[in-house]
């Protein structure tokens, strides 16, 4: 199973020196964030390519959580995971986007705050 997430997770934000506060807000969903990565990387491996959505339960889990917070996002997780059962038909099943994102996303797949335009 692959760590990778899907496209929509990942982007090219970064953290400037000058945004550290105005990301401390950020710091949960940051956390969740690290925890679901370290998942990915550790536990994940152990089951292999059992999910019957696409992405799987931990890649839609970064997804919600980077979109919605810490607590809606683990909210949305635990009720994918729900889903996910032999009977289940499967298939695509995305986080839906949150309707007034307003950060950026990093390479890594981290939440930070948009950086004032130095036009």
């Amino acid at each position: 199973m692959s760590t990778t997430l899907p496209a929509a997770s990942i982007g090219q934000g970064h953290l400037h020196g000058s945004d550290i506060l105005r990301s401390l807000p950020l710091l949960p969903r940051n956390v969740a964030l690290s925890l679901l990565h370290g998942y990915r990387a550790t536990i994940s491996h152990a089951y292999g390519d059992v999910c019957r959505y696409y992405p799987s339960c931990s890649a839609y889990a970064v997804g919600a959580v980077q979109q919605h917070g810490a607590v809606k996002g683990s909210a949305m997780a635990a009720a994918r995971i729900a889903r996910c059962h032999p009977w289940a038909a499967g298939g695509v099943d995305d986080p839906r986007p949150h309707k007034n994102f307003r950060y950026e996303l990093t390479p890594h797949g981290f939440v930070v705050p948009v950086s004032p335009r130095k036009d």
